[in-house]
């Protein structure tokens, strides 16, 4: 059975590839707008990656051909582009990974599309979507604070629930879908929970590489899936949004691969300083 932990040569190995897909969704980010679909950012995601010298990653995902995963609104996880236009106030979350140099990773993002939504509850609307991406946001940061300390894995996926908690009004936390190891292939072992579970899991120590992203609901956890098979939607219509990085242990400390400062402005108000793995 091959080993969760990677060596320091390997950690460094995948600094590349964290870095184009933190390029690819700050591309996709500056691209959008109202009128833009979905179906144009998963174009600038590739477009971005593939010049970096990338091969999307999602895209060796047997039966899914796009580089992104975009969901909107109700939907959580897994939406499929297309070329319905974005409107004012949508919920975007994009999910994307690059591999390069034979290593991967895997991060996604919530933006709201800038503008005033065309709807009665507009004001309503907005403090809602910013309420439930606030919170995901904040509970990923939470979790990823924890990987600098945490003995066991089960102990990130507690800071995750506990941060999820502090926030005001309902939040349902996706349970059927986890976070993961990352390497040499974008999904490895081990799981990474978003919510306490019993079983302390494998030890947090140097070598561990992972991706943590919780995916939260204004209301409640309960999902339905799509005819296509892939986009997961809330059961009760609620907004939704989905947050993640991928994280690494070293002997030094920890570093977000996928985060341009390493993860140091996330993770300044848990007082963990990331530092990047040295030679």
């Amino acid at each position: 059975m091959r080993s969760i932990y990677k060596t320091p040569d390997e950690l460094r190995m995948m600094l590349p590839a964290g870095e184009l897909t933190a390029e690819a969704l700050d591309a996709v980010g500056e691209a959008i707008r109202p009128g833009i679909s979905t179906l144009e950012l998963d174009a600038i995601a590739e477009r971005t990656i593939r010049e970096g010298g990338g091969e999307p990653n999602f895209q060796l995902v047997e039966g899914y051909s796009h580089t992104v995963c975009a969901s909107v609104n109700d939907a959580i996880v897994h939406g499929i582009p297309d070329a319905a236009p974005l409107a004012a106030g949508d919920v975007v979350s994009i999910d994307c990974g690059a591999q390069l140099h034979g290593w991967n990773g895997d991060s996604a993002r919530t933006w709201i599309v800038p503008g005033e939504p065309d709807r009665e509850d507009a004001q309503a609307w907005l403090a809602e979507a910013r309420r439930v991406s606030d919170a995901t946001r904040a509970s990923m940061w939470a979790g990823i604070a924890a990987v600098a300390s945490a003995r066991h894995l089960n102990e990130i996926g507690t800071a995750i629930e506990h941060e999820t908690e502090s926030h005001e009004g309902p939040l349902g936390i996706l349970e059927n879908y986890t976070g993961h190891g990352i390497g040499r292939s974008m999904h490895e072992e081990p799981t990474v929970f978003n919510y306490r579970v019993r079983r302390r899991g494998p030890v947090v120590k140097p070598g561990l590489a992972i991706c943590i992203e919780p995916m939260l609901t204004g209301g409640g956890a309960e999902t339905v899936t799509d005819d296509d098979e892939w986009t997961v939607r809330s059961a009760d219509g609620s907004l939704a949004a989905h947050w993640e990085h991928t994280v690494i242990r070293h002997r030094d400390g920890i570093w977000v691969t996928t985060a341009a400062d390493g993860g140091a402005e996330g993770l300044a108000r848990f007082g963990v300083v990331p530092v990047p793995p040295g030679e």
